[in-house]
């Protein structure tokens, strides 16, 4: 028999979708969840993956089992490839869907900006994939090095990262360490003293978004690994052994990672003038897409646009998880006839760690760095995880890794090839 239940549409199994999603548990309505994956994964903490420092599993949790207790919510793996908003349906890999309310969670993707053309050249983390591809790289390229011609070295072992915000100078603190403390143990025939991480920001600070004290810290915090950090220095281009840089310099290299941008995955189907700068959907206080009934976007791929937020709220987890519940709200209640209520973000700070008992945190009255802050750091991470084998396995990945100095991971099971 049909359900005569209103039926809302999801897409994006994110941190906000599943925020939206687990609010509507035993609530009178009929949820679909749609992912191309089948699993929510933890994304601040994929420069781990990357680095050896856990396992895709530690920080990814099937979605069919967020859901197992929810008898109204439903989940299909597909991709999504546009929206009929007139007929109320979205074209999926598995067919025509139709509904009553639909909420895009797209979240964002990499914007490479001028770099589009030669992107398949770079390395980027924004999926486990991606960050399996850069662990093998990095293993292969350190094995490579040692049947390696000494003058092929700097291109084989030298790493750029492009980008200074969180993700960027996350791993480079993680690749640091590792130079430091791993490869001597498992790779004690080189040299790691050509070896050089160069960290690439075109703006005059580090964490943009953060304070100066955190952006000062930061900065320290890398120098003091080892790291080379260049401010004020807008990459102008890689040919896949060099990059080009200011005042016709370049870095040889092999290994560029890129976490300079993103931008938002919207659907097609939309209203053109619903996409605005950062190619993120344009909605009014309540999250409702402009000129498009009963569809609602959250989370970074979503804009609300004021004189406080000219570029709309921050793309962070938080604001796609405050978003997801205040909407599940505002349509429970217009199902009711009541009317909605418009959100309001709460801050609640912001952090970012950039190695062993260093990190810099952000609250809304008070801002701290050093051990404090990474265990601060620590164990928000670890509650933020998704089921308790992850917060478990995490804990503990982290302390074997804390007392012996070591990234157990380095294992090459997929080779990676541009």
């Amino acid at each position: 028999m049909k359900s005569t239940l209103p039926k809302i549409v999801i897409i994006g199994a994110g941190f906000g979708g599943i925020a939206m999603a687990k609010y509507f548990k035993n609530k009178p309505v009929e949820v679909l969840l749609i992912d191309q994956n089948n699993f929510h994964n933890f994304q601040p903490l994929m420069y781990q993956i990357a680095t050896g420092g856990l396992e895709p599993y530690s920080i990814a949790y099937p979605v069919r089992r967020i859901f197992r207790n929810y008898k109204n919510v439903r989940f299909r793996m597909a991709k999504v490839n546009s929206v009929v908003t007139s007929e109320k349906k979205i074209i999926t890999s598995i067919g025509e869907i139709t509904y009553d309310y639909l909420i895009m969670a797209t979240g964002a993707q990499n914007n490479f900006f001028n770099f589009e053309p030669i992107k398949d050249k770079l390395l980027t983390l924004k999926s486990i994939p991606d960050a399996l591809d850069i662990r093998s790289f990095l293993f292969q390229n350190l094995e490579k090095a040692l049947s390696n011609d000494t003058q092929d070295l700097p291109e084989v072992l030298n790493i750029a990262i492009v980008g200074g915000g969180p993700a960027g100078i996350e791993l480079a603190g993680a690749l640091a360490e590792m130079k430091r403390y791993v490869i001597p143990k498992d790779f004690p025939e080189l040299d790691t003293s050509k070896m050089n991480i160069n960290l690439y920001e075109a703006g005059e600070k580090l964490l943009g978004a953060m304070s100066e004290d955190s952006s000062k810290k930061s900065y320290e915090y890398l120098k003091d690994l080892g790291v080379n950090v260049f401010l004020n220095t807008r990459v102008n281009g890689y040919d896949g052994s060099e990059l080009l840089l200011p005042n016709n310099t370049t870095f040889s290299t092999d290994t560029v990672i890129w976490t300079a941008g993103v931008k938002g995955a919207p659907i097609d189907g939309l209203p053109s003038a619903s996409i605005i700068g950062g190619n993120r959907i344009s909605v009014n206080e309540f999250n409702q897409v402009l000129d498009a009934k009963d569809v609602y976007a959250i989370g970074d791929v979503a804009a609300f646009v004021t004189t406080e937020n000219p570029m709309g709220l921050p793309m962070l987890a938080p604001v796609a998880q405050q978003q997801g519940k205040h909407l599940a709200k505002n349509i429970l209640a217009g199902i009711k006839g009541k009317t909605f209520k418009p959100f309001t973000y709460k801050d609640k700070g912001t952090m970012a760690t950039i190695g062993r008992r260093k990190a810099v945190v952000d609250l809304p009255n008070w801002k701290f760095q050093g051990t404090f802050a990474w265990l601060v750091w620590m164990f928000i991470h670890i509650m933020s995880l998704v089921g308790f084998r992850n917060k478990v396995v995490a804990f503990l990945g982290w302390m074997l890794s804390y007392f012996t100095y070591d990234k157990p991971l380095g294992l090459i099971i997929r080779r990676f090839k541009r």
